[in-house]
């Protein structure tokens, strides 16, 4: 079996591939310049185990053939917006799983609205935001929902991430940007999905001790918009993260940090479930170094779906659509992607 890495060269890629390998995998090292994918083989030193392929964005033959010789893709590679069709689109029609770490909303969205057709016609199984951002929140989602009454209302879900030193790489820092600059952003309210200019403001989110209540970001564009109302019933969802975090001076000034510096991340992520007839249901994460803990989110997607342990039938899911979520944190809280997991009783 023979894991393909997209996007292999940067940080979130060299962490995927490190935990693949050492979890007995076979990696096929992808990305758009093949100079350094065959350095970073090199550097790996495991050449029964590695193999390279070079695939520009805009070379479909050069993708279809990645994804012809590839079990499953991993797509490392940001920003999604611009990254993300071609990969996803090779990996459909090849009938293959793909997970990616998409933050954004609308390339989550268009896999949903472009591929599901195409998966289903060729046996694939998509999952996007299969990472930190997005997914760890549409998984606590899962669980803070799991055993209430399908009837019984949800007013809102609000996911809530403090993070504190936070290096971004490039393509974090390009994501960042692209976000920034977005007019038309999609969000959630009275049962429907809206996309349209949206007003930022400041909201105060009461995280778990020690954290506590933070003053956050409201919207913060992340995809649980679009991937948590797909099962969850809520008629508002809303994300939101410590506005502290991009004031931080090191956030955006850090590319050239050293992964040592990346792995000084300490974070939280919380969900906050209001429920129509009163009372709350909480759970949350809490831990250190947001690169390795998406990195180990994808990598254990990736090799359930490879073991077939994913949906039951071919399309585009959402993290929690694809695998029962307390199940899934609990597995990722074992292999010690966070410190701290806790779930609602029952």
């Amino acid at each position: 079996m023979a894991i393909a890495v997209y996007g292999a060269t940067g940080h979130t890629g060299r962490l995927v591939t490190a935990e693949l390998l050492a979890r007995g995998q076979d990696v096929i090292l992808a990305g758009r310049g093949e100079p350094g994918l065959r350095a970073l083989a090199a550097e790996l030193a495991a050449p029964h185990r590695v193999t390279v392929h070079a695939a520009p964005l805009d070379d479909a033959v050069a993708l279809r053939r990645l994804a012809e010789r590839a079990d499953a893709v991993n797509h490392c590679a940001g920003p999604y917006t611009t990254t993300g069709a071609p990969v996803a689109a090779a990996a459909a029609e090849a009938g293959i799983p793909y997970v990616d770490h998409a933050i954004e909303p609308h390339p989550v969205k268009h896999l949903f609205d472009a591929y599901q057709g195409i998966a289903e016609r060729t046996g694939a199984v998509l999952v996007p935001q299969m990472s930190f951002y997005g997914g760890l929140g549409d998984l606590l989602a899962s669980a803070a929902a799991a055993g209430l009454p399908s009837a019984e209302g949800i007013e809102k879900v609000t996911v809530g991430y403090a993070v504190t030193g936070w290096r971004m790489t490039r393509g974090a820092v390009d994501t960042a940007n692209l976000l920034t600059g977005e007019t038309d952003r999609i969000s959630y309210a009275q049962g429907m999905q809206h996309v349209g200019p949206v007003e930022v403001r400041n909201s105060v989110f009461p995280f778990p001790p020690p954290v506590g209540p933070r003053t956050t970001i409201v919207p913060f564009p992340s995809g649980e918009v679009v991937t948590v109302p797909r099962h969850v019933p809520a008629r508002a969802v809303e994300v939101q993260l410590t506005a502290s975090t991009f004031e931080e001076a090191q956030t955006f000034s850090s590319v050239d940090a050293s992964p040592e510096e990346r792995a000084r991340t300490e974070f939280t992520v919380a969900v906050q479930l209001v429920r129509a007839e009163g009372g709350n249901r909480n759970a949350h994460v809490r831990g250190r170094d947001i690169w390795r803990a998406g990195a180990l989110v994808s990598v254990e997607a990736v090799l359930r779906l490879t073991g077939g342990e994913g949906p039951r039938k071919a399309g585009v899911f959402s993290p929690a659509e694809a695998f029962e979520a307390a199940p899934f944190l609990r597995s990722l809280a074992d292999q010690e992607a966070f410190e701290t997991l806790k779930l609602p009783e029952g």
